[in-house]
């Protein structure tokens, strides 16, 4: 969340993870998904595990998903776990997708976003046989805004004005692309060296923390100077007209006049054995995790043999219940190994 909520001593949610939505004793709090959501989301986790099998030499994924609604009444959080986003756009290049949408002010333009950016990256032409990376970013970039101008119209037709951050990932072939906006974060663990005797994350060498976003908050320079430039004030509290935390969002239409934008950061790398997973989290997770002891948390279960599933329940269930966030937590952890 990056905007206050008021009634914020609920009591926290189940945490939850991909097909339980669909459980008939799920608790009355969680969102059910729609028959075409859960078709949609199991095609696709059925046709990119074969798909991310099938091709030799590739770094073989495994992720999943958790979120739990914190102390808030409710969860204004979505998120995308797909491990090929090309179903409707097929191609012979491995186009994996996971991202997470926070929501504030509402759920309407999480659930807008996680419904229709990869879609429209897609549109814009990601490329899926050919790598090109300047190409990739600019689909990127181009999907985030068409999707944010639609969202507007959206919310105007519809009287609504809330907003969503969002962090996101893409791997194409052996190439991951980072695009983020607002203060959702990804880190990847990253080992010091290699000894080619081990993969995955039971690898012995110590694991580096690498942040791969940028948070825009209007507080920060960049940030406030193309607030002021566009006739907005950021207020003594760090808010952006004294009541938005972030200065770049989805939607928020009420504050696109003055200075909110949805033009991401977008940057990539080159999957190697080092690159042992990722965790993607909403500003409730970095709220109590610090980007190290998350990787410190992750890798200890990982060694321990845990599922990914189990990993990412363990470190949303370690945020809220242990360690006290009453925001709304969400995380996705991204699990790397050698075929």
């Amino acid at each position: 969340m990056t905007a206050p909520e008021s009634n914020s001593n609920a009591e926290s949610s189940d945490i939850k993870r991909p097909n339980e939505f669909s459980n008939s004793n799920v608790s009355p709090n969680k969102r059910l998904k729609t028959v075409e959501e859960l078709k949609t989301q199991s095609t696709a986790t059925e046709a990119s595990r074969a798909n991310s099998s099938s091709h030799k030499g590739f770094i073989a994924i495994e992720a999943d998903a958790a979120e739990d609604r914190g102390s808030r009444h409710t969860m204004e959080d979505a998120w995308v776990v797909l491990y090929d986003a090309t179903l409707e756009f097929p191609g012979n290049l491995r186009c994996a997708h996971f991202a997470i949408y926070d929501g504030h002010g509402g759920r309407s333009a999480a659930e807008y976003a996680q419904k229709h950016l990869h879609v429209n990256v897609l549109s814009a032409g990601l490329p899926r046989e050919l790598m090109d990376v300047k190409m990739a970013k600019k689909a990127i970039l181009n999907g985030f805004l068409k999707t944010d101008e639609a969202l507007l119209q959206e919310s105007a037709a519809g009287g609504w004005q809330d907003g969503a951050t969002a962090v996101c990932v893409w791997v194409l072939g052996q190439t991951v692309f980072v695009a983020n906006i607002g203060d959702a974060k990804a880190v990847v663990a990253r080992s010091s060296a290699t000894d080619g005797s081990q993969s995955g994350p039971e690898r012995s060498n110590p694991l580096k923390a690498i942040v791969l976003t940028r948070e825009h908050k209007a507080i920060y320079p960049q940030e406030r100077a193309r607030i002021q430039k566009a006739g907005g004030s950021v207020g003594s509290n760090g808010r952006l007209q004294g009541r938005l935390e972030v200065s770049r969002a989805f939607g928020d239409r009420q504050f696109k006049k003055v200075g909110v934008v949805a033009t991401p950061d977008i940057h990539s790398f080159d999957l190697t054995e080092r690159d042992q997973f990722i965790i993607l989290g909403c500003d409730g997770l970095w709220g109590v995790f610090g980007p190290s002891d998350a990787v410190e948390f992750v890798h200890k279960l990982l060694k321990e043999g845990l599922p990914v599933t189990a990993v990412s329940r363990r470190l949303v269930r370690e945020a809220v219940r242990e360690r006290r966030c009453k925001d709304n937590c969400t995380a996705i952890v991204i699990v790397f190994r050698q075929q």
